[in-house]
């Protein structure tokens, strides 16, 4: 699901927002309209683990699925969110929003084609005090911050876990993962589609779309190729507080045949290769000692497969640049999300409306970041907007009695 779009276009949409946004010249954004900051769930939650799937509807992941892992095993393990929602059409959008609360913008909403700056740069953000940059193009400024610069700051760790990633240094390299063998932004970007030794997508790997995470050379730091997972999970001093995994395109469900092989070998691709993925991994991550101590685990979907389904939650507003993020509306359509560990019942539905600006919220509630941000409390973009909530004790329903709060 791509909506093509040249460089050229994208900045050209970037120069009429500004235009359309005359009190952005000389002003300072206003104050947001937000929720009073949330106490957090007291969980004690240390360890999270984030798993991305791709272009699934909530009925086909969780209601029709005969394939045994999503479809019954994971479910009967944690709490289904029934009424979790993508916040645009088609990948990279989403996963930027999951990372940074930045809404879509028209290069973002059609997936990046050419790896191009944001501009304008440095970042003009809109004076309504929403904390999103205005204006068009893949690589935020470094004033653009992240879920990982705040963690970095608040001296917890992070990683982002790319399948496939370096197997061709001609699409990629192995650190960071930008695209292109030389890694510079303008380049053409390779991954787009599969090939058979190498299914890693860049769209799908967030932390390449802020210069704040490349310049710093965090980004070669901490993003890395699953295989290093493996090794990272066997003692909690060497998991991180948080681990961002993205399956490859046809692990993740996205393409089907598939190019390459799945985790076990299979190329069926879609839901059966997603099985297959959670089969092999999530046994690792559930019986790492870290997730055993405080450990929880997160497996969403990026956005529906029915490119129609722009149905969206939780008031989401869009970016100044692309008001129909969803193609046909306003959000990515109903995908739903597993929640699975620590505080969290087993077995159990949750109808509370949540979307991937709500992970975001979540993730900094739950990692006590309490300063900064757009509303000054710890949130950014569109995870600080009024009245939207974290996962709350709807989720957080089998705490012990007087658990510290994370």
């Amino acid at each position: 699901m791509h909506r093509n779009m040249s460089a050229a276009l994208a900045a050209a949409l970037a120069a009429a927002s500004i235009a359309a946004l005359p009190a952005l010249a000389g002003t300072t954004p206003t104050a947001p309209k937000t929720v009073a900051a949330p106490a957090g769930p007291a969980t004690g939650i240390r360890h999270v683990f984030v798993i991305v799937l791709e272009n699934e509807d909530y009925a086909a992941s969780y209601e029709t699925n005969k394939n045994p892992w999503l479809g019954k095993i994971l479910q009967k393990q944690g709490t289904l969110l029934t009424q979790y929602h993508g916040i645009g059409h088609v990948s990279l959008d989403n996963y930027v929003a999951m990372v940074s609360g930045q809404a879509p913008n028209p290069a973002t909403s059609s997936d990046c084609n050419v790896y191009t700056d944001f501009q304008p740069s440095p970042a003009v953000l809109d004076p309504r005090g929403n904390g999103q940059a205005v204006g068009a193009g893949c690589v935020y400024p470094s004033g653009v911050k992240t879920l990982a610069d705040q963690m970095s700051a608040a001296h917890l760790s992070w990683h982002g876990y790319m399948e496939d990633m370096g197997n061709v240094a001609s699409r990629e390299p192995k650190a960071c993962g930008q695209p292109g063998s030389s890694a510079g932004v303008g380049t053409q970007d390779g991954t787009q589609s599969a090939s058979a030794t190498d299914q890693y997508a860049a769209r799908h790997n967030p932390f390449v779309y802020f210069h704040s995470l490349i310049d710093s050379g965090a980004c070669k730091r901490n993003v890395t190729p699953l295989t290093t997972l493996a090794g990272d999970l066997r003692k909690p001093s060497r998991t991180a507080n948080l681990s961002f995994i993205t399956p490859n395109l046809c692990n993740d469900g996205h393409d089907g045949p598939c190019k390459g092989k799945d985790a076990t070998g299979s190329n069926a691709g879609g839901l059966v290769s997603v099985d297959h993925f959670l089969s092999v991994w999530v046994p690792r991550i559930e019986q790492s000692p870290a997730f055993g101590k405080d450990g929880l685990l997160i497996i969403t979907t990026d956005e529906s497969a029915v490119q129609d389904d722009a149905s969206s939650c939780c008031g989401e507003q869009p970016g100044a640049t692309d008001p129909m993020p969803g193609i046909y509306g306003p959000g990515g359509g109903r995908v739903g999300t597993l929640v699975i560990g620590r505080c969290v019942a087993k077995g159990k539905q949750d109808a509370t409306p949540y979307n991937h600006y709500s992970l975001l919220r979540s993730l900094e509630d739950l990692f006590g970041i309490k300063t900064g941000g757009t509303d000054g409390k710890g949130h950014l973009g569109y995870a600080a907007a009024a009245g939207l909530a974290p996962f709350g004790p709807d989720v957080f329903s089998s705490c012990p009695t007087s658990p510290k709060v994370g």
